[in-house]
């Protein structure tokens, strides 16, 4: 009878990522269990719009709230389940997935739903940047800078975001930063620090490889400045998850972290930016969030052939990035001699 049945929403972002949301929510439609669960599902139409959402089906008191989306729909919603009793789930279809891959929940979306038919919860932390919520990482420098442009871009998925790493690391440049750490300060010269909850930014990219969602502690990674010699070896330990053991790296926990530079500018949070203040205060906190996870947890099994050949593969992914830069502006080029012979000749 209807009155066991637990009511849970769809929050569907029709523009993240590059999937089909019509053939996940066929597949939902399919699948989910309809002996347990009530479903509903509702479209954001605007930027925040899933907050909004999430906070009223938790007032309705809703098992959970479902986002099907990238880190951007997740982070929106989870700010407004945190600390209530209605838990997030996610069918991941974003464009890096990020708290999602760190819960191993599959980026298949069938067999994402299988995890919200199983029904398991766990509570996790969240963390706070300048009283702004996030859950997976957050972060000053090069990878706020690289969000903004992200942001700014026609195009989404992951060569669109090794397309701009690439080209903008070609002129950003370090800054210094003063870090107050639970009470002791630091002063370091840093291409950026990444606070994590999560372990990673998404597309396995590791960059606070040992970080877990449950231990009450931020992981911080800071990247030192480097020289083009050192990108290999960045890149390969950045998704071999060992980026921690490279000289470049300091690493530290902590509960707290406030962080002063010399100007405003963009900081980050789940991989969306945010423009704040010289003065950046991030926080853990702990046991807030509700989510649906695996009953099952794996260990990794993938062995380093395995994370060699994912290296490579976003090598190639770099290298078709540039090749069709190089094309693009060769065209330009011509395009532009073209115009220049027509008025000579006329």
């Amino acid at each position: 009878m209807n009155e066991y049945k637990k009511k849970i929403a769809f929050v569907v972002n029709p523009i993240s990522g590059t999937q089909s949301k019509e053939q996940i929510l066929k597949w939902m439609d399919e699948k989910l269990d309809k002996e347990k669960y009530i479903p509903e599902v509702l479209y954001t139409e605007r930027a925040g719009h899933a907050v909004e959402i999430a906070a009223q089906k938790a007032r309705e008191g809703a098992y959970a709230v479902i986002a099907i989306g990238g880190d951007g729909t997740i982070n929106e919603i989870a700010r407004s389940l945190v600390h209530t009793d209605t838990a997030l789930g996610i069918i991941p279809c974003g464009s890096g997935n990020g708290l999602a891959r760190h819960l191993q929940i599959p980026m298949e979306a069938k067999k994402a739903i299988d995890i919200i038919n199983n029904g398991k919860i766990d509570i996790i932390d969240y963390g706070t940047i300048n009283d702004v919520l996030f859950f997976c990482t957050c972060g000053v420098g090069f990878d706020a800078f690289v969000s903004l442009q992200f942001s700014k871009a026609g195009r989404r998925g992951p060569l669109t975001y090794l397309e701009k790493t690439l080209f903008e690391s070609l002129k950003y440049r370090p800054e210094t930063y003063e870090l107050e750490i639970d009470g002791s300060t630091s002063r370091y010269k840093a291409f950026l620090i990444a606070c994590g909850n999560a372990s990673q930014y998404g597309n396995n990219a590791y960059i606070t490889p040992q970080a877990t969602l449950n231990d009450g502690l931020l992981d911080v990674t800071i990247l030192e400045p480097f020289t083009v010699l050192d990108v290999p070896s960045l890149a390969f330990q950045l998704f071999n998850k060992t980026i921690d053991q490279n000289s470049r790296i300091k690493t530290f926990r902590c509960q707290s972290l406030r962080i002063h530079r010399s100007k405003p500018g963009v900081a980050h949070f789940d991989g969306d930016p945010i423009m704040m203040g010289e003065d950046i205060d991030v926080r853990i906190k702990q046991k807030g969030l509700k989510v649906l996870v695996s009953t099952s947890v794996e260990k990794s099994t993938s062995n380093v052939l395995q994370r060699a050949q994912d290296y490579i593969n976003g090598l190639k992914q770099i290298n078709e990035a540039i090749v069709e830069d190089i094309t693009h502006k060769n065209k330009m080029i011509l395009d532009k001699g073209k115009e220049q012979i027509k008025k000579l000749v006329n």
